[in-house]
């Protein structure tokens, strides 16, 4: 992580007070947008430009009510219902699924209720129509808040549309939470400065650019000094609850807000629950568990997905065999001796794409490279290559043929990477957690710099991962993972 990603420039284009209003009012214009193309577009495709009208059974009246008047309902109905379920609060923009979840619940909710007033007052309405504005209308939705979060974040990036911090804790702890922060500036979170109780020498947080005050008696002043309008309270003796509430008072409500940031990181959303008691915020945070339903159906997933690729990918496969072949002397495949789950070895398969004496040149290449103690044996501009195997490694086409060992069991799909023995001789207490799980052809470092990451940022992504494995995780990951293979940036 950069310097600049910690330093406490003002942000620029729009004022703090007014950016939530702001980019949920254009999300409104965008969702109405949407709804009308939608809604008008399968009212079109389904009765055509010929007026319709709702029929009334058992009714002796002639009311009548237009395809066009259910239409006009529906959208209404939609975005109050997106209103409602919070989809535009600024909680769940830029990061995290939550937004998409709460558009796909309202959406299902809003279809559950026509559903029942319909039935209730006897009124057919057309089933494709129905049918068709539901999914299509949800996909759509979904689809352009993709687009307004990839806007969001570009500006995040540029200190716009985010709120800004004054962190209030111990010198430990509130750099450890800038740090983290400053890690994902999609969050929205721009620290702009720091209050440490009881006094402190250095005007800025170590490192960083972050002006540093310490008296808490002076909050609103700090605030306004560095034009914060969020308070996040860390962890400190000094803070007593009494203490931390009356913060909470002093703060203006609409335009200022308090969060609470307790000493857990790399803690996935599904894992934690807030469950209030006595007045008292207690956060439960479960276990991760490896076993019954979860080890199941990651199983199934790495069979049915190893079977659907390998038959997908065998023309490839077969094409890269022959080139291997007929460009250099040695055997086509490339078998190596790797620490799986629980620390039991398999051989891993590969395509060759270095000279057949390779691995009894990498401990002096290591030695050269001065990373022979790191456990993480990656050798920049290896000579070792043949012609064809740095097109092979940059674009991860060597890998190809570990389909096969997923589809045996010995990896998965998503996972952390198999490492070699004389890595994993080199691993801390806490990188023995990677063998928890099956290692995987893929995995979260993978598609987040590849080799360009540091040991200590690769560990930290794997343990998030072991801590935090999800399916719907593995899916985003897969689709992360083409867009690294085509743009194969840190890849030896």
């Amino acid at each position: 992580m950069n310097e600049e990603s910690l330093t406490a420039e003002p942000a620029v284009g729009h004022s703090v007070r007014d950016w939530r209003t702001i980019y949920a009012g254009r999300m409104v214009i965008t969702d109405l947008l949407v709804l009308i193309w939608v809604v008008f577009g399968v009212q079109i495709a389904w009765f055509g430009f010929e007026t319709a009208d709702v029929a009334f059974r058992g009714s002796a009246s002639d009311l009548g009510v237009s395809y066009t008047t259910v239409s006009v309902l529906v959208i209404a109905g939609w975005l109050a219902f997106l209103q409602v379920f919070g989809t535009r609060e600024s909680r769940v923009l830029g990061t995290g699924p939550d937004e998409y979840k709460l558009i796909m619940s309202a959406s299902m909710r809003l279809f559950g209720l026509l559903a029942i007033a319909a039935f209730l007052l006897h009124i057919d309405v057309a089933r494709g129509y129905i049918l068709l504005a539901f999914p299509f209308g949800t996909v759509v939705l979904v689809f352009s808040r993709w687009i307004w979060r990839q806007w969001l974040c570009a500006k995040r990036l540029d200190g716009e549309f985010v709120s800004r911090v004054l962190l209030v804790g111990s010198q430990t702890s509130t750099l450890h939470l800038a740090r983290e922060l400053g890690r994902q500036p999609a969050a929205g979170y721009l620290v702009v400065g720091a209050c440490i109780p009881g006094g402190f020498d250095n005007s800025s947080l170590p490192g960083t650019e972050i002006p540093v005050f310490s008296d808490i008696d002076e909050l609103q002043a700090a605030m306004s000094s560095v034009n914060a309008d969020t308070v996040i309270v860390t962890s400190s003796d000094e803070l007593s609850p009494d203490r931390i509430r009356s913060i909470s008072w002093g703060l203006e409500p609409g335009r200022q807000h308090l969060v609470v940031a307790p000493s857990l990181t790399d803690i996935g959303g599904p894992r934690i629950h807030t469950r209030p008691v006595s007045g008292l915020p207690l956060i439960h945070v479960e276990m991760p568990r490896y076993e019954g339903r979860k080890q199941f159906t990651k199983r199934a997933f790495d069979v049915l997905g190893s079977s659907v690729l390998l038959l997908a990918l065998s023309p490839l496969i077969c094409l890269i065999g022959l080139i291997v072949k007929f460009t250099s002397q040695g055997p086509v495949l490339y078998r190596q001796e790797r620490i799986g789950m629980n620390g039991e070895p398999f051989n891993m398969l590969k395509f060759r794409s270095m000279t057949v004496n390779a691995d009894e040149q990498l401990a002096g290449l290591l030695e050269v490279q001065g990373t022979l103690d790191s456990p993480l044996f990656k050798v920049r501009n290896d000579p070792r290559l043949t012609k064809i195997g740095g097109f092979l490694r940059k674009y991860s086409l060597d890998e190809l043929l570990q389909l096969l060992n997923v589809l045996k069991g010995d990896m998965s799909l998503v996972g952390p990477r198999p490492q070699r023995e004389g890595e994993v001789a080199l691993y801390d207490t806490s990188a023995h957690r990677r063998l928890f799980v099956k290692p995987g052809m893929s995995g979260l470092w993978q598609v987040s710099g590849r080799s360009n990451l540091s040991w200590e940022d690769s560990i930290r992504l794997d343990l998030y991962y072991v801590e935090n494995w999800s399916l719907a995780g593995d899916l985003v990951i897969l689709w992360r993972t083409i867009r690294a293979v085509v743009s194969p940036a840190g890849a030896y």
